[in-house]
């Protein structure tokens, strides 16, 4: 992980990093954000849609109940980076954040955009 990359990224406050997701015990409430990498909702989930998150030190799991979906849907339909509160699920080696509040901060995305062309224009 390169650190000037942390200087410039935008860290959602109180986000724990996905590295640190197998280290916290099975139910542990815990709040996650990152790159939104794939949504997937097959038709065989009962409308349980299942996320898969991205941040600078891997990846994470998160599973949208039916209901909590209704509540979240325009985020979790069209949010670029989330974050997630929920709790900690785990099966064996596979670790999920249960959701329990889904929240679109992808205008973190657009002023890390505008900073570096600000930076750019800046520059002889």
């Amino acid at each position: 992980m390169n650190v000037n990359s942390l200087q410039t990224w935008p860290i959602p406050p109180a986000a724990l990093p996905h590295t640190m997701l197998d280290l916290l015990p099975n139910g542990a409430r815990v709040t996650v954000a990152g790159l939104v990498l794939v949504r997937q909702r097959p038709g065989t989930a009962n409308g349980v849609i299942f996320i898969t998150l991205e941040d600078e030190t891997g990846v994470c799991n998160v599973i949208v109940w039916r209901k909590l979906y209704e509540t979240y849907r325009r985020a979790v339909i069209s949010g670029r980076m989330l974050r997630v509160t929920g709790r900690i699920q785990r099966e064996g080696a596979v670790c999920h954040v249960i959701a329990e509040n889904v929240e679109d901060i992808s205008f973190m995305l657009d002023e890390l955009l505008l900073s570096q062309t600000s930076r750019a224009t800046e520059q002889p």
